[in-house]
Order: structure tokens, then sequence, then C-alpha cells
């Protein structure tokens, strides 16, 4: 409860300055740091924010972030930690961005955390405390039948070497569900799947810091989460599949009909 209160107050002191901050809304203040990714100093600035917060309350820890330190530790106490997700909404004013934090002892998730900024709304969860928003518990949806689901999804925008595929996947999905959205954050999206607006998710390929804590909320509201194959994941880059236990069943199979 203590790595999940230093969480909190951290997403939620990195929140308050995003929420204030002037958005950089010429592009010559982004930074191009591969093919339709930017970073700002507005990601770096709400990364020291947190890191500050965490650092002094453990020293020992490490930190795991896009810009901070890219590469994955797991050994002791781990903060895995993506300032702003779902960047290039925030360029543009879409309001779907995200503050992301979790923490892991000796590669085991035990805090997460995922501060909606522009509702101010905070999901948590830790190991065996179930997930939360504020007093409400969160479970997964109850639909298992895919004609009534509502299925969340990123496109591929790095790599597209794995776009005629997704383009397949995605119709077979949208042949079946009821819809299909694409918000743009997934740590947001993982939040909407472990509170039921969601009833399931999939994305090609998602860094570490995106689903930490997003694994961890899905996982203590009652849903399963997996890579495309069906395995359990961790602190790692990976593709992703959420869902309540019928829905998650479904993408496996329906997403991985032509493998």
């Amino acid at each position: 409860m203590d790595l999940l209160h230093l969480a909190e107050t951290a997403a939620a002191r990195a929140g308050e300055y995003l929420r204030r901050v002037q958005r950089p809304v010429d592009p010559s203040g982004w930074i191009l740091k591969g093919s339709r990714d930017f970073v700002t100093e507005v990601d770096r600035t709400a990364e020291g924010i947190i890191a500050e917060i965490l650092a002094a309350a453990e020293p020992a820890a490490r930190m795991v972030g896009e810009e901070l330190a890219p590469d994955l530790v797991t050994a002791g106490l781990v903060w895995i930690v993506d300032p702003l997700d779902g960047t290039t909404n925030f360029l543009h004013g879409f309001p779907s961005y995200a503050v992301s934090i979790a923490a892991a002892v000796d590669g085991v998730l035990q805090a997460g955390v995922v501060l909606d900024v522009p509702r101010n709304s905070t999901c948590s969860a830790s190991l065996g405390g179930g997930a939360w928003r504020g007093e409400q518990r969160l479970r997964v949806s109850r639909i298992e039948n895919p004609e009534f689901a509502l299925i969340g999804t990123g496109f591929p925008f790095r790599d597209l070497s794995g776009l005629e595929e997704y383009l397949r996947q995605f119709g077979r999905v949208a042949r079946a569900a009821s819809g299909i959205r694409r918000p743009g954050a997934a740590a947001l999206d993982l939040a909407d799947v472990a509170s039921g607006r969601f009833d399931g998710f999939w994305e090609q390929h998602l860094s570490a810091w995106d689903i930490a804590a997003g694994i961890l909320l899905i996982r203590e509201a009652g849903g399963v989460i997996t890579d495309l194959s069906g395995r359990d994941i961790g602190i790692e880059h990976t593709s992703v599949i959420a869902g309540n236990p019928s829905i998650h069943a479904w993408l496996i199979e329906t997403l991985n009909a032509d493998r």
C-alpha cells in the first residue's frame, strides 16, 4: 500500500502539471523520436516530477521509462513510468492522455496507477487488493457475446511492417463485434478494460511503460491479459490481448485465425 500511495502521489503531481502547462502547439517544439513518435519538454518535465518524488521516498529503487531509463530491469524495486501516454493526443488537444506508474518487486507487479489527466480520474490497483476508481471497485464486463462487445485497439504507427496483418485482424473483429474504438492512449484503454467500458482490447506492439499499470488493473478486476499467443505478460515490450475471460478467448481465436 505504501508503493500504491507513492504512485498515486507522483501521478497526481504530474497530472497537475500537465493540466496547467501550456500545450506546445507549434510542431517546431516537438522532437521526433521516430516515425510518427513525438516527445516534448512537457513529457520530460512530467517525468522529472515523478522521478523526484519516487526517488526521494525509495532512493534504492530503479526506474524504467522511455525517456528516463529505457533499459528494462527486474531485480529489486523497479518503477515503470510513462509520464504522458498519448503525447500526440496531448499535442493536438485531444482529451485522451494519461500518466501511468507501476511498481514491481523482483519482476512481480505490486501496484499500478493510471491517471486520466483531462478528467482527473485515477484507477489504481495493488496485488491482491483489487482495482479501484476512488471508492468504486472495478470489474471487467460480463458481456460474453462478441455481437454486443465494444473492443479497443491501437493502430500500428511506428513500425508499419505488420499493417497488412493488422488490417486483416481489424476486419475479422469488425465483422463480429458491435464496435471498435481507438482513442490513442494504451494505458487508458487498459483501464477501460478493467472498468468494463471496453469488453476487450488488442494491439500488435506496446512498450512496458504503456502497459505495466494496466496489466495489474485488469488482473485485479478479474480480466485476462496476454500476448497474441496467449502467454501471460509482465514487464516487457510485447503484443497485447486483454478482456474479460470470454472476450479474451474469442479475441485470441479471432486474431490468430490466419496464423
